[in-house]
Order: C-alpha cells, then structure tokens, then sequence
C-alpha cells in the first residue's frame, strides 16, 4: 500500500483528451481529464482555466458593416424583406476563423430575388467561414445588394454604439469568444495522507477551434502571465536596521518616508491591476470600458454619482462595483465632493 502510494505521489501531472466529437459545424465538444493533483491543485488549475478559456482565448467577428446609400439602421431597401436593423443582427451568428490580427474587409455583393446567406461573402485568403449556410438575409426582387464588412479579432464581446455615420457605417455588437461553454469538476484518488485529485475538464467552441486547440491556448496564456513572476527577487532590507533599530524610528523622518514608500507601491499596484480582477458583468464591464476606465485607479477616479452619468450603468451595477471593490481590495469609490479626476496616486 505504502508503494502505491508513494507511486502516486511522485507521478507527474499527465493530460488526456477522453471525448470529442463534433455535434455541429458551430458545436465541438471535447472532455479532458488531467492527474494526479495535490489536494486543492485541481481547484486552482480549473478556475484558471475556466477564466482563461473564457476570456483569453480569442477569435474573430465582423464589427461594422456599410451601405451604401442607407441613411439610418431603421431605413428600409425595396426587395431587401429585412431592415437594416435585421439585417445587422444576422451577422453577429457567423462564425469567422482568422489566422490574422490584422483588421480585414470582407464583401457581400448579391444580385436577387436570393436567400442570402453567409456563402455569399467575399472573404480574404487569411479568413474563414465555418458555416456556410448561416442566414443573412433574403432578397426579394431582382435587385442588387453590396455591402462592405469589417472583420477584427479581439477577446471577450464588444458592445457598440448602433447609431450609423454619415456614410452609412453601422457598428456590429461583436463576439469573439470561440469558447462558448467550460465546466470542470474534481475527483479523489487513493485515501488517507496521500491522497490526490484529478481534474475532469469540458469544453465547447463554436468550430473555429477545437476544444484541444482552445485547451492549448488557454494554457499558454496562463504560462505567459505567470512568467514575469518566475524572476521576482526579494528586495534587501538590510537598510531597514535591526529589531532594536525600527523601534526608535517611531515618528522619525525615516519611518514616515517608509510609509511615503508604501502608499506609492500600493498607486502603482493599482495602476496596473485591471478591472476584469473585479469579474463583473459583462455589461457593467463594458460600460466601465466603454468609458476608458481600465483599471483600480482608474475607477476610483470616480464617485458613485460619476459612474451614474455613463450610459448604461446604473445604480445596481455601481453596488455590485462598490461591493467587488471593497471585497477584493479594501476600497471605497470617492465622496461625491472628490469629484471626477480628483483621486490621485
């Protein structure tokens, strides 16, 4: 018993892919198992990937679309049967595989009466559609349709103003999260003091990556984000004086410039801590985007009468933002007095 034991305790960590099949062309599913863990490892391991899986891995998806000769989203076209409206919404559902970062154009130019769907896009060599037969629209007389689309690759979902520029330029709502679902649950091995876990992961993607290939890049986000720290060195504190030394430094010049120090790291931590550490809503962290506040001092640049005044934020998701807040990093949003661009680090 005692060998098996130490047996599993020396293993190392090993992956495999237990089911995969593909339920669509928008729909692969893939379920991985991943051991043996240390008690609470497989915990730490899911949750990272889950947050990775669902937010850094990233895909691509028309932003904006132009017609020509449409004043306003709710304009109609003789023989187009959808408004522009409805003809803006269909977009979103096509599923785009780009192996560029670069933002790419795209054409729709279409001659009815024709069911248009998401084959008729003239797309550039780098970009792929993974659904052919996806709907657009449908052409009703014998008309011709040119419409002009813009493809980008992001993460996460874009919410975009739907007002239309001069030219007939329409913003798309945007989801470029080819993850589109991911569970994880925990199972033990063995018994007593040695035992250990074992991860089951699930994965569904929309097709344009496989749930093997979205494993993959998650963990390489997770290995580039934790790198820096593999460098990080204790500063020497020798300077600080001994025990006996701090004691008579009480009120001294030297301890308040150590305090100075202090509350200039903790500015700096807040420069560079964003706020997806809160995991809000997807609305509210759009909204709070939208408005160019990236991060903790950003945000609390703002009192909560601030925050009131952004489009689309309001008072429920400023309590849910005050409560993150304070839960994650001990702060509370400025008087209403501090006004706007008031806090400083």
């Amino acid at each position: 018993m005692l060998k098996n034991e130490r047996s599993i305790s020396t293993q190392a960590i090993q992956w495999k892919c237990i089911d995969s099949k593909k339920e669509g062309k928008r729909l692969h599913y893939g379920r991985f198992v991943i051991s043996p863990f240390e008690r609470g490892q497989a915990s730490t391991v899911g949750i990272a990937l889950r947050r990775a899986l669902l937010q850094e891995v990233g895909g691509a998806s028309i932003t904006r679309a132009k017609f020509h000769g449409v004043a306003h989203e709710y304009s109609t076209i003789t023989g187009l049967q959808e408004t522009i409206h409805d003809a803006l919404v269909n977009p979103k559902e096509i599923v785009l595989k780009s192996d560029s970062n670069d933002i790419q154009e795209a054409f729709l130019s279409v001659t009815g009466p024709k069911e248009v769907t998401a084959a008729d896009t003239l797309l550039p060599p780098c970009v792929k559609i993974i659904d052919h037969s996806q709907y657009l629209a449908t052409i009703t007389q014998p008309i011709s349709s040119n419409i002009e689309l813009k493809i980008e690759k992001d993460f996460g979902y874009r919410i975009e103003n739907s007002n239309g520029n001069n030219d007939g330029q329409f913003s798309i709502d945007a989801v470029f999260m080819p993850v589109q679902n991911m569970n994880y649950s925990i199972h033990l091995l063995g018994s007593g003091r040695m035992t250990r876990e074992m991860l089951f992961i699930e994965i569904w993607t929309n097709g344009s990556l496989t749930p093997h290939e979205a494993l993959n890049e998650a963990s390489k986000k997770l290995i580039e984000l934790s790198n820096p720290f593999s460098d990080v060195k204790c500063n020497n504190l020798s300077s600080l004086g001994s025990k006996t030394d701090s004691i008579d430094l009480i009120g001294s010049p030297s301890l308040r410039l150590l305090f100075d120090n202090a509350s200039n790291l903790e500015g700096t931590l807040l420069k560079n801590t964003f706020i997806d550490q809160l995991e809000l809503p997807a609305r509210a962290f759009n909204c709070l985007k939208r408005a160019e506040i990236h991060t903790i001092a950003d945000l609390l640049n703002y009192s909560q009468e601030d925050l009131l005044k952004i489009r689309n934020f309001g008072q429920k998701s400023v309590d849910q933002l005050s409560k993150a807040l304070r839960e994650r990093f001990a702060k509370e949003l400025p008087n209403k007095d501090l006004g706007i661009n008031k806090w400083r680090f």
